[in-house]
């Protein structure tokens, strides 16, 4: 407790605000078979849909979910992954890590976001996990595909810090 005075000498109590540390959150995302797993700590920093048709064959699938986390919040398996390194939609190149027993892409390493790893959200079988904040690549979104994302006819080119 802080003890200060008011006038006329009598004393008031200050209780000091209460600090509650909450531990960071941990996510755990693996490959199909669960020979790759991989913890990120924390939130991640964006959640993105792509319709870029790379992600579109990679998957399977219509579109690809990622979630970006800072590099220093993933802890990625330290043997085991194969790697596969190609040029994206948006002209730099990202090393995509997957398992070599099941093939699943876990995770990735975009050249455009050197600070950040994306995950594959599906990879962390969480139904609560947070929503895609945006679709990149609606060009080549499929037509009967109506999505409630904000939508970049491409990949917006990454924000500078300090600019909006």
């Amino acid at each position: 407790m802080n003890e200060a005075r008011i006038a006329g000498g009598t004393p008031v109590l200050f209780a000091r605000p209460a600090v509650i540390c909450l531990p960071a959150m941990e996510r755990t995302a693996s490959c199909h078979c669960g020979k790759l797993v991989l913890t990120c700590t924390g939130e991640p920093a964006k959640v993105s849909l792509c319709h870029c048709f790379d992600c579109q064959r990679r998957t399977g699938s219509l579109f690809s979910v990622a979630a970006f986390f800072p590099r220093d919040r993933v802890e990625l398996p330290a043997v085991g992954a194969r790697a596969f390194r190609r040029p994206s939609a948006s002209g730099r190149d990202v090393s995509f890590h997957f398992c070599p027993d099941c093939g699943s892409s876990l995770w990735w390493e975009p050249d455009r976001l050197p600070h950040l790893i994306g995950v594959a959200a599906g990879a962390f079988a969480d139904r609560d996990f947070p929503m895609p904040e945006q679709a990149v690549w609606a060009d080549h979104r499929h037509a009967w595909l109506d999505l409630p994302l904000p939508e970049h006819p491409q990949n917006p080119l990454p924000k500078v810090a300090g600019q909006g």
